[in-house]
């Protein structure tokens, strides 16, 4: 399987970003771990948040395709 562009981000951030992602998401980490990986899905809101805490690198379109084009 392919990897998400979240995990692939994630493998350029430092260590604890995770955790700081979750924290500012207002998420547990192994919710936002879900996310990461494919095995959950954001809500629109969590979706944009993303997007403004990666600076664009990936994208409301990268998480939710379905609500965004």
């Amino acid at each position: 399987m392919e990897p998400t562009k979240l995990a692939k981000y994630f493998l350029t951030q430092p260590h604890g970003s995770k955790a700081n992602m979750a924290t500012a998401l207002g998420i547990t980490r192994t919710w936002l771990s879900q996310v990461i990986y494919g095995r959950g899905t954001p809500s629109a809101e969590m979706a944009v948040a993303i997007e403004r805490l990666t600076n664009s690198a990936v994208t409301r379109a990268d998480l939710r395709p379905d609500l965004y084009l």
